[in-house]
C-alpha cells in the first residue's frame, strides 16, 4: 500500500489502520511488518515497537491514544485561535483608518458598521438575501443577558432563512452545551440546522453564503466590519470549517466527550490553561464562563489531584500526565 492511499489527517483512523489496531489489541502486538499496510498507526502513535523485541509492534491504550489525539486537536484549535489573534491585530490601526470619510464608501469590500444596532440590521439584510448557508460563531459570554424577546426575534429570522431551503451552521464554547437558552433555541429550529462547541472559540464571526463576512471592529464590539473581500472571506470560511471538523458535535444529536482517570474534559482545558500561568479570570474568559464556575472547576480538579495549593496544583497537573500522554504511553 503506497503513501498515497493513507494521505489523512490524524484523527481520521481509515478502515485497515483499525483493523490493525483491533488485532493488535486482542493478541497484545503484531509483526513489525504488518505496519507497511497501515503507516498511519505508527505515525499518530497507536503502534509502538515492543522492549524486548524490535520487530513486534505494541498497542497503545485506547483512553490513552484518545487522549493524546484530544490534546493534539486542542493545540490545533489554539494555533488557529493565535492565528486569528494575529490578524485582528494586523486589521486594527485598518479598521481606524477605514473610520475616515471616504473608507466605506469608496470600498464596498470593507465597510464599517458604527453600532451594534446597526450591525444586527446589516446581519439581518444579509439573511433576507441569502439563500445557501449560513456560518456563525458565536462565543459564549456570561457578562451578557439574553433578553427573550431578542432570542424570540433572532429564532424567527433563523427559520426563515431555514424555511427558505438555506443550511445553518454554528460553533459555541462547549460551556453552551448546558444553557437553557440554548437547548430552546434549538428545539424549536427546524431544518437543515447543526450546532458543535469547542474548548476555545475565536472572536464573533458570521459568514452568509460564502459571500459577506461580519467581524467586531472593537473590543466591546460597538464597531463591526462588514467584509465582502473575496480572499478574507474565503480565509474566514477555512478557520471556520477547521474548527467545525475539530469540534464536538451538539445538535441534532449531541456527542458528549467521555471522562478519563477522574478528569473532565471541562477540567482537562482548565488544567492547560493552568499551566500556561492564566489567571482565573482569563480562564473564565477563554473558556467561556464566568469566573465563580471557573473556580469551581479548579476546586474539583484540585480536589481529584489530592492538591493543597495553587504551586502543588500545577505540579500535580504535569506529573498526572493528562496533558502528556506521550509521556504516559511509553
Amino acid at each position: 500500500m503506497t503513501d498515497e492511499t493513507h494521505r489523512h489527517g490524524d484523527e481520521a483512523l481509515c478502515e485497515t489502520g483499525l483493523e490493525l489496531y483491533s488485532r493488535a489489541l486482542r493478541e497484545g502486538g503484531v509483526p513489525s511488518a504488518m505496519a507497511v499496510t497501515a503507516p498511519c498507526l505508527i505515525d499518530v502513535g497507536l503502534l509502538h515497537p515492543a522492549i524486548d523485541d524490535l520487530d513486534r509492534l505494541e498497542p497503545t491504550a485506547p483512553t490513552v491514544a484518545l487522549q493524546r489525539l484530544l490534546r493534539a486537536s486542542e493545540d490545533r484549535i489554539a494555533r488557529e485561535r493565535r492565528r486569528g489573534e494575529r490578524l485582528a491585530d494586523v486589521f486594527e490601526p485598518l479598521v481606524r483608518l477605514g473610520t475616515g470619510a471616504s473608507a466605506s464608501e469608496d470600498n464596498p469590500a470593507l465597510r464599517i458598521l458604527s453600532s451594534k444596532e446597526r450591525t444586527g440590521q446589516a446581519i439581518e439584510e444579509a439573511m433576507v438575501e441569502g439563500r445557501q448557508e449560513l456560518l456563525a460563531i458565536q462565543p459564549h459570554d456570561s457578562r451578557v443577558t439574553r433578553r427573550p424577546d431578542i432570542l424570540e426575534g433572532a429564532i424567527k429570522r433563523d427559520q426563515a432563512f431555514l424555511d427558505r431551503g438555506a443550511r445553518m451552521r454554528a460553533l459555541y464554547h462547549h460551556t453552551v452545551r448546558h444553557a437553557p437558552y440554548a437547548r430552546a433555541r434549538y428545539e424549536q429550529l427546524t431544518g437543515d440546522v447543526e450546532a458543535r462547541t469547542l474548548d476555545e472559540v475565536t472572536d464573533r464571526l458570521i459568514i452568509v453564503d460564502r459571500t459577506v463576512a461580519f467581524i467586531p471592529a472593537s473590543a466591546d464590539r460597538s464597531l463591526a466590519l462588514e467584509v465582502r473581500h473575496p480572499a478574507l472571506v474565503a480565509y474566514f470560511i477555512n478557520t471556520f470549517d477547521r474548527l467545525w471538523h475539530l469540534a464536538t458535535p451538539m445538535h441534532p444529536q449531541a456527542v458528549h466527550q467521555p471522562t478519563l482517570n477522574g478528569i473532565t474534559p471541562r477540567q482537562r482545558a482548565i488544567a492547560a490553561l493552568l499551566i500556561e500561568g492564566h489567571t482565573d479570570t482569563d480562564i473564565a474568559d477563554r473558556l467561556g464562563m464566568n469566573v465563580r464556575t471557573a473556580r469551581v472547576h479548579i476546586a474539583k480538579l484540585a480536589t481529584t489531584l489530592g492538591s493543597e495549593s495553587r504551586a502543588q496544583l500545577g505540579y500535580l497537573i504535569a506529573e498526572s500526565g493528562m496533558l502528556k500522554q506521550e509521556d504516559a504511553a511509553q
